[in-house]
């Protein structure tokens, strides 16, 4: 490998992103406007169904339709319970915004907890309170408290919007500029030069990881400046996070870059990629009481392990050793990515 030509090829691509400023500018623009409206319009409040997670009073397996809740509040719609273990998981759960409002199964006074940043779990615990059907006096429920720094749902969310950035800038920067390369001829012309494939694939992907951390770091502090994030972990290590997430997605947009010259269908398989990606990967909500399977496939895509890494070191303080499996997943799948992409990459076809 060249090092001069990989530099050119860098320097060229770098150049024609920020010459591109409509495309410069919609890559800071969008993420904060997302974190803006979810932030100021909404209060940080997510537009689902509210999540209200239940663990038998007594030790054993969790089972909704059979352990005791109020009947009353069981029938209330719009409410889906799931069923935990033992009450440290739905703690956790419940600190995380993953539910809305935890209840301990069993004979009165009702047990259950509520986060107080959470919007949704005041409404649930007014729904709750009503259904008891009994005057306050009554102690009919006891109100648990949460110990140990609140998480707002802003803070969960904000690494799923970096996330779901970086993962368009990642797949279209690299995936769909190099199909409309390939159609207009100009990669047939660079194959006339001594730029090798690797050296051509290289000089992409190290281009794009670029502008993805450039990216990250001036939204976040834009939006930290704004909205006063809680990160609990070291910023070195939710950097490296990202550098690791992002590499991953920019060897999967190699893959995309490897074949074709149809702009139509490299948008149509974008499309079919990226949209499962974001939903299936925690961006907007938690996956909790979600099928089994649901979860299982979710683990396929990279950005689902570059979020729960992130998020674990941003609202639980986590280490680089405590979120080794994700990294080493990540890993892992930039490895195959890029052999695959090496294997099928093209010049002409």
């Amino acid at each position: 490998m060249n090092p001069k030509r990989l530099w050119i090829m860098i320097i060229a691509r770098n150049r024609e992103f920020f010459r591109d400023r409509a495309a410069f500018g919609w890559n800071f623009l969008f993420p904060f406007l997302i974190v803006a409206g979810f932030g100021l319009i909404f209060g940080g409040q997510a537009n689902r169904a509210y999540k209200v997670g239940v663990f038998p009073h007594a030790p054993g397996p969790a089972a909704v339709d059979v352990i005791e809740i109020p009947e009353t509040f069981k029938g209330t719609e719009q409410v889906e319970f799931i069923g935990f273990a033992d009450r440290e998981t739905g703690l956790d759960r419940l600190a995380h915004h993953k539910i809305d409002f935890l209840l301990e199964a069993g004979p009165p006074p009702h047990r259950y907890w509520v986060n107080d940043t959470s919007p949704k779990g005041y409404i649930i615990e007014r729904l709750f309170s009503a259904s008891l059907c009994a005057p306050p006096e009554d102690s009919l429920a006891v109100r648990g408290t949460i110990h140990g720094t609140p998480i707002r749902y802003l803070d969960w969310l904000f690494p799923g919007i970096l996330g779901m950035n970086m993962m368009f800038s990642a797949l279209w920067g690299v995936g769909y500029a190099v199909v409309r390369y390939r159609k207009n001829g100009v990669l047939r012309r660079l194959k006339a030069t001594p730029l090798t494939a690797f050296e051509y694939l290289s000089a992409q992907m190290i281009s794009r990881i670029f502008l993805l951390m450039f990216t990250l770091v001036v939204v976040w502090t834009g939006c930290d400046l704004l909205f006063d994030f809680n990160v609990q972990g070291s910023y070195i290590d939710l950097l490296a996070v990202f550098f690791v997430g992002s590499l991953s997605l920019a060897a999967l947009g190699l893959i995309l870059a490897a074949r074709g010259t149809s702009e139509e269908f490299t948008t149509g398989v974008l499309n079919f990629i990226s949209w499962p990606m974001m939903f299936l990967s925690e961006v907007w909500f938690s996956l909790e009481g979600a099928p089994t399977w649901v979860r299982a496939a979710a683990g396929i895509f990279p950005l689902k392990h570059m979020l729960d890494a992130a998020r674990a070191v941003m609202n639980d303080g986590a280490t680089i050793v405590d979120v080794s499996f994700q990294l080493g997943l990540l890993a892992a799948m930039t490895l195959l990515f890029l052999l695959v992409s090496a294997a099928l990459f093209s010049w002409t076809k």
